[in-house]
């Protein structure tokens, strides 16, 4: 057991009643990185190489206090102190490393990869501004940097440092530490950041701007620098050459060092290219090979046993295309090795479409990850499938054997222990603590199905839980809201085809039908939470329809007893910790076949929210595992939308003219929201909907308006409600990202375990 008193004894010469909650937290910071320090880093002969854009790892003290096993020690000691632990993590900066769920996934995969005992680091960049701290002024979204990097933190410097060469000139890096400790366990592995010691934050301006062919002062400043110009765009090269050079020379030095003769380096490590922004790995360490001797040849049969890709995404834009001539301005020295690497692919495979440099001389990393990696993997068994049929067909009938899905999942560490205490609490009582390590022991909890003094307590445990958030956003953001109404939430990174446009849409029919005299049984609060990338004027609009329309429902007498919108400000892992457990209703609504898994959708499950959603990604899991009636799913089937892409026969005019719709998109420029809003977005954002509508919002509008009208109906059948929320927490076990990366070790990895 530890003792908190004797350390802030020694530290402050204080007792914990008369300390500061800054106090507090600097001694269980330090406290904590004893704690684990003392454990020993994993040290198994083969190891993998998660190397990833982003590491979204959120606030740590907690998470590291409960996989420490102290979690409930320092919680009791500060208590009996008259201190609160809740208090003194608001202290803590959350880390600016990541943006959405690629991130929180990297995160949660490094919790698990920990606690199975399993040899894995993190490979990232350690961005000091992240991707920016979103602000509202005059209902539009305003971004400045967001700063969390202080004197101490989380971050341990080492003493390792790489020369990574570029066209002109070559930097030194220096690398950072994160400790990982798993869940009660005795060893440790890492979260490896590289960063460049010239980086110089006082040549930003003008909220997140700046030089961007400064790069010695800027590369590691933001993660998803703008780039929308060239300079942009060639800044994203510098990054991603930056991150997987350090990581190929990290890789190489350890596994020399626990003896490879880099011929059998597969014996040793394991890459894992997390989406295509760090593809450039591969020709990396075919160039960093070859160096020590290895024929070309050689290399690249190295690097093809020990390079994996997983796949995040079906959206054409995401998957990265590198203008060749960019990447011979920033690393020339990589393009003969990737021309080669395409001429292999051309002699065997003529058909354009497998080709790594296409006509028009861009180079496609996804193809060059197939090509020259031993595994693909989706992340939702409908999204894998959707891969092998349609986006990456040619290459799945090439390749079927490198082909797998690994379902996505989360840290019930995180996202129940810590989230939701007092839901965890309870389930241990019931259940006992064996789903801490095996979370399909979950499914225990359908024996309390009928059992109404369950039901009353999941009641009370939600109660607390809005009141809780309630809380949150009257400190935070001066927000007061009904904790006795249904909480709506959809929380995503703002993007059309996660379609927040068409739940406004619903906003704008309940507010006409409120005005309409139609009063619902239970008042209604939407909460959005979100951040638009700085040059994705659309996802801004939308923003700003949300915030206006907010603003406007609030000063109006007749219907904001009923109905309130809330846009999260500056949304993050510690937003997302209140609004997940507080949460009724888990809107899921991207537009069939676009949205690859989604893990938000796992949370909002395991903490007894139901799901409201299309067929897509893993809510077609969660639709197998809860059954129809425990979920809500609306709008057309994957297939469909895939059929109706492909003829090209959406025209969204067709649907704007119904009369269920018309007035709907028609009051986002409607002279009342108008006096609320900027007319250039609201205008734009109308006519978007009508001309393009690229993610058929409308397609699906009038079903998804009916299907969620049945579901605040069947709120109100409380009894019947909680029937749903205690399957929904049953099935959740198999989301467990513990049984995701079994999959990942068992079928890709092959690490001991």
């Amino acid at each position: 057991m530890v003792n908190l008193q004797n350390f802030v004894q020694e530290l402050y010469a204080k007792r914990i009643e008369d300390c500061s909650k800054e106090e507090l937290y600097y001694a269980l910071l330090s406290l904590t990185k004893q704690a684990s320090g003392v454990l020993a880093a994993n040290s198994k002969k083969k190891k993998v190489y998660y190397i990833s854009a982003e590491f979204l790892i959120g606030k740590l003290l907690s998470n590291n206090l409960i996989n420490l096993g102290i979690y409930d020690d320092v919680k009791r000691q500060l208590s009996d102190a008259g201190k609160d632990l809740l208090e003194v993590e608001d202290v803590e900066l959350e880390p600016s490393l990541g943006n959405g769920g690629l991130g929180r996934l990297a995160a949660c995969f490094l919790d698990s990869i920990a606690t199975l005992g399993l040899n894995g680091d993190g490979v990232g960049l350690n961005y000091h501004f992240g991707l920016f701290q979103q602000l509202f002024e005059n209902n539009q979204q305003k971004a400045v940097p967001n700063a969390w990097i202080t004197p101490d933190s989380w971050l341990t410097p080492s003493k390792i440092a790489y020369e990574v060469p570029f066209a002109h000139f070559t930097l030194t890096s220096k690398l950072y530490d994160i400790d990982v400790p798993g869940y009660k366990t005795a060893t440790k592995n890492r979260l490896r950041l590289f960063d460049l010691g010239s980086v110089d934050d006082n040549i930003i301006y003008d909220g997140i701007q700046f030089d961007k062919q400064d790069i010695f002062r800027n590369l590691t400043l933001f993660l998803y620098p703008d780039d929308s110009n060239r300079e942009g765009e060639l800044l994203r090269i510098f990054q991603q050459y930056f991150m997987v050079s350090n990581a190929a020379q990290l890789l190489i030095d350890e596994a020399i060092a626990k003896g490879s003769n880099l011929y059998d380096l597969a014996d040793y490590a394991v890459v894992q290219i997390n989406d295509t922004h760090p593809s450039l790995v591969i020709p990396e360490l075919i160039r960093l090979l070859t160096a020590r001797g290895l024929s070309f040849d050689e290399a690249v049969e190295i690097v093809s046993s020990i390079t994996a890709y997983t796949n995040h995404t079906i959206l054409a834009e995401a998957l990265e295309k590198w203008p060749l001539e960019f990447l011979r301005e920033v690393v020339p020295h990589l393009v003969p090795i990737i021309e080669e690497l395409d001429r292999r692919v051309k002699a065997n495979h003529p058909d354009p479409a497998v080709s790594i440099i296409d006509e028009y001389g861009r180079v496609h990393m996804a193809h060059m990850d197939i090509h020259y990696g031993f595994s693909v993997n989706g992340v939702a068994a409908l999204h894998t499938e959707i891969l092998k049929s349609s986006e990456l067909k040619v290459f799945f009938e090439l390749y079927p054997e490198k082909f797998n899905n690994k379902t996505n999942g989360i840290t019930f560490r995180r996202w129940l222990m810590h989230a939701n205490p007092r839901l965890a609490t309870y389930l241990d009582e019931l259940l006992g603590h064996g789903y801490h390590h095996n979370a399909a022991e979950l499914e225990k909890f359908l024996d309390f199905k009928d059992d109404l003094s369950v039901k009353a307590e999941l009641e009370e445990i939600k109660r607390h839980n809005k009141r809780k958030l309630m809380h949150h956003l009257e400190v935070n953001q001066g927000v007061t809201i009904n904790p006795n109404s249904i909480f709506d939430i959809q929380i995503k990174r703002m993007h059309e085809y996660k379609r927040q446009q068409m739940n406004v849409l619903y906003v704008i029919h309940k507010y006409l039908d409120i005005k309409a005299g139609n009063i619902p049984a239970t008042p209604i609060t939407v909460f959005f939470g979100g951040k638009a990338a700085p040059a994705y004027t659309i996802a801004q609009d939308i923003i700003h329809l949300i915030l206006a329309l907010s603003e406007m429902i609030a000063n109006d007498a007749e219907v904001s007893p009923h109905l309130q919108v809330v846009m999260v400000e500056n949304y993050n892992v510690t937003a997302a910790t209140f609004l997940i457990p507080a949460a009724d209703i888990s809107e899921q609504i991207s537009l069939a076949s676009k949205e690859a898994s989604g893990t938000g959708n796992m949370k909002f499950m395991l903490n007894g929210a139901l799901t409201l959603g299309t067929d897509d990604g893993a809510n077609v899991e969660i639709h197998e595992l809860v059954g129809d009636d425990n979920i809500y799913i609306f709008g057309e089937d994957s297939q469909s939308v895939i059929d109706l892409y492909a003829k090209g026969d959406y025209v969204a005019e067709q649907f704007y003219k119904r009369p269920a719709i018309k007035p709907l998109i028609d009051f986002i420029t409607n002279e009342q929201l108008r006096h609320y809003g900027n007319d250039e977005r609201l205008y734009r954002l109308h006519h978007e909907l009508i001309n393009k509508d690229w993610f058929m919002t409308l397609l699906d509008l009038e079903d998804y308006i009916k299907v969620k009208e049945q579901m605040l109906a069947d709120y109100d059948n409380r009894d019947v409600w909680l029937d749903k929320v205690i399957v929904n927490i049953a099935k959740a076990g198999f989301f467990s990202s513990d049984r995701t990366i079994s999959d990942y070790n068992r079928d890709i990895w092959h690490l001991e375990a």
